[in-house]
C-alpha cells in the first residue's frame, strides 16, 4: 500500500473503526430486548406493576418455561452453561455434585453447593405500570424469574387458607395484576412485599384487544429447546477445561467475592441465562442476576 492510498483510507477509517467496534460489541451482548427487568434506584428498591399472561398458541398449557443452569468459575475460566437435566437428561456437573456431596468430606459438599445448578422460570407478561421506564407500559415482553416469585404464583393458585378464593394468575378475565417490589435486605435482592391486587379483567374484556394480545406473545418452548443445550460430550468437555480436568479445583476469590455480593443467598438465588458468550464480561453477568429474579 502507498502512503497515498494509505492517507486516503484514513479519511473513512473512523467509520470503519466504529462499525467494527459495534460488531464486536454485538458479539459480546447476551441481553434479550424481549426480557423485561424492573430497574431499581441506588438504594436496590424498585417498583412495577405486570399481569403474568397464559400460553400462547402452541405452547401446551403451561405459562412458564423452567430452566437449569449451572455458573462457577475454575481454574480454567467460566463455566456459564444450560443444564441437561432442564430436559430430563444426565449432566456432567450434576453427576459430578454427587460424587462430591457423597464423598462424606465437609469441603467436597462446600465445593457441590457452590456449583449447583440454578433455576429460572419464563413467563409472558404484560407491563401495567412501570414509572422508572412508562414507554414499557402496555407492551408484552418476556420476564425471566425465580423460585420466589414463582411460588407467589403458585400460593395465589393453592391459598393456604379456606377464606381464600384460588386465582389464576395467567388468566385474561379471572387473573390479577401483580405488584413487584423490589428492596434491598441485608445487602440481598427482596421481593417479600410483591403481591397480587384483587381480580381483574384485562382490557374491560374485549376481545379484539386480548386476541391482539394473545398473538403478540412469545414462544417459551424456544427456552427449552434442545439447540439451547449442548450435549453432554461437549459440556463434559468444557467442564474438564474450566476445572483443569480435577473436580475439586475450587473456584478462585472472584467467583466467591461476585456470588456474596451480587447474588441472593443459595437458598433464595437461583437464575440461569438462556444463552452466555463466553468473551462476556463476568461481572456484568453477576451484576444481571443481582438485578433479576
Amino acid at each position: 500500500m502507498s502512503f497515498a492510498d494509505f492517507k486516503k483510507k484514513s479519511e473513512s477509517s473512523l467509520n470503519s473503526l466504529q462499525s467494527k467496534m459495534e460488531t464486536m460489541d454485538k458479539k459480546k451482548s447476551y441481553t434479550d430486548d424481549r426480557i423485561w427487568r424492573p430497574e431499581l434506584d441506588k438504594s436496590g428498591n424498585g417498583y412495577a406493576v405486570i399481569r403474568f399472561l397464559p400460553p400462547c398458541d402452541g405452547d401446551g398449557d403451561v405459562p412458564w418455561a423452567k430452566v437449569y443452569n449451572h455458573g462457577f468459575k475454575g481454574p480454567g475460566g467460566w463455566f456459564i452453561e444450560n443444564s441437561l437435566t432442564t430436559l430430563g437428561q444426565k449432566d456432567p456437573v450434576s453427576e459430578m455434585n454427587s460424587r462430591l456431596w457423597n464423598s462424606g468430606v465437609e469441603s467436597d459438599k462446600d465445593i457441590a453447593r457452590e456449583r449447583k445448578r440454578r433455576l429460572s422460570y419464563f413467563s409472558n407478561i404484560l407491563v401495567i405500570s412501570d414509572p422508572a421506564n412508562p414507554q414499557n407500559e402496555g407492551k408484552v415482553f418476556l420476564y425471566k424469574y425465580g423460585k420466589k416469585i414463582h411460588d407467589k404464583c403458585l400460593e395465589a393458585m393453592n391459598p393456604e387458607f379456606q377464606d381464600e378464593e384460588p386465582v389464576n394468575p395467567f388468566d385474561y378475565w379471572k387473573g390479577a395484576n401483580f405488584k413487584l417490589k423490589v428492596r434491598k435486605v441485608s445487602g440481598f435482592v427482596n421481593y417479600d412485599k410483591s403481591e397480587f391486587e384483587a381480580t381483574s379483567v384485562l382490557f374491560s374484556g374485549d376481545d379484539e384487544k386480548l386476541e391482539s394480545l394473545w398473538k403478540s406473545q412469545y414462544k417459551l418452548s424456544e427456552f427449552t429447546a434442545e439447540s439451547n443445550f449442548k450435549s453432554y460430550d461437549e459440556l463434559k468437555q468444557r467442564l474438564d477445561q474450566v476445572l483443569g480436568g480435577d473436580e475439586r479445583g475450587t473456584a478462585s476469590a472472584e467467583t466467591e467475592t461476585l456470588t456474596t455480593e451480587n447474588t441472593e443467598s443459595v437458598s433464595e438465588r437461583e437464575e440461569s441465562l438462556s444463552t452466555f458468550d463466553e468473551n462476556t464480561d463476568a461481572m456484568s453477568y453477576f451484576n444481571q442476576l443481582a438485578s433479576e429474579d
